[in-house]
């Protein structure tokens, strides 16, 4: 019978990092090694399941079938791997951590985890800022906050977790979306959110009009449950009492959000945001 090699840690994290990333080079400066570095590793662990993992051309990157299968198993002893590290090594962590979160993904997916965090590591502090993305994500690269929940704006931005659909959302007691043209609420001009929304209908020909602007959660939904304006919502923060939208009501599918989790340079080697960053990879690349 033909033997099977063992797959190397360094092998599988190259893998992984190089999905996420999105190419070798941004791989190799995530994970501090030299894209030559990678690629052969990467040749290593092809070598080892006899399969070719990745296609590659000047533009982009694609797993093949087999890669697609054997990633779900590398996150897994990865994250096995970083949970025993955890058991192991990290009784003794303490100091503040200073994380970021918009006001849609806190208390779906921020909250859970750090219940889960506090009560092994009773010496970390946690501050927590509540801001849309576009203000998260600078002052992480400048290294104002340790470690921030985002909605990317290009694929190099922190480790993707997952993707959070975006949802047209209006009130039944109102049917706005029957207007012409259109009443939209929206955020800040550079909001991913509403670039999205513009474009959806932009392709659809849709006239509309900016009737509210806001830059929190809470804005949003008060614009349309006062019967002001549709809006385009995050899944997971649409209140059951609002009614979502799409083509019945004329209105075109949207991008979904790639949500991720970014850290700042000034915070690399800090034991205790090494520790929070991997529970939230664990518990929130489980939902994806």
């Amino acid at each position: 019978m033909e033997t099977v090699r063992d797959l190397q840690i360094d092998w599988l994290k190259c893998f992984v990092a190089t999905v996420d990333a999105g190419s070798l080079s941004a791989a190799a400066a995530e994970i501090h090694r030299s894209q030559s570095a990678v690629s052969m590793q990467l040749k290593k662990l092809e070598s080892a399941v006899g399969h070719r993992l990745l296609k590659r051309d000047a533009r982009q990157l694609e797993l093949t079938h087999e890669g697609q299968t054997l990633l779900g198993y590398a996150r897994r002893m990865l994250d096995l791997q970083a949970e025993a590290q955890s058991a192991l090594s990290e009784d003794d962590i303490s100091g503040l951590i200073r994380v970021g979160v918009p006001d849609d993904y806190a208390s779906k997916y921020l909250t859970p985890a750090l219940k889960r965090f506090a009560p092994r590591h009773g010496g970390v502090e946690i501050q927590l800022d509540c801001e849309q993305s576009t203000s998260l994500i600078p002052r992480v690269a400048r290294g104002d906050l340790d470690l921030a929940l985002v909605s990317r704006d290009h694929s190099r931005r922190g480790t993707l977790l997952f993707h959070e659909p975006m949802v047209w959302v209006g009130s039944p007691q109102f049917e706005v979306w029957r207007r012409d043209p259109l009443p939209i609420a929206v955020y800040e001009e550079a909001s991913l959110g509403r670039r999205s929304a513009i474009n959806s209908l932009a392709l659809q020909g849709r006239p509309y009009k900016i009737v509210y602007n806001s830059s929190n959660l809470a804005g949003q939904i008060a614009a349309v449950e006062s019967g002001i304006a549709v809006a385009v919502l995050t899944q997971c923060s649409v209140p059951p009492h609002l009614q979502l939208l799409g083509t019945e009501q004329g209105l075109g599918p949207l991008e979904p959000m790639e949500v991720a989790v970014y850290r700042s340079q000034a915070s690399k080697g800090n034991k205790a945001v090494d520790s929070l960053q991997r529970l939230l990879v664990q518990t929130l690349r489980a939902r994806g």
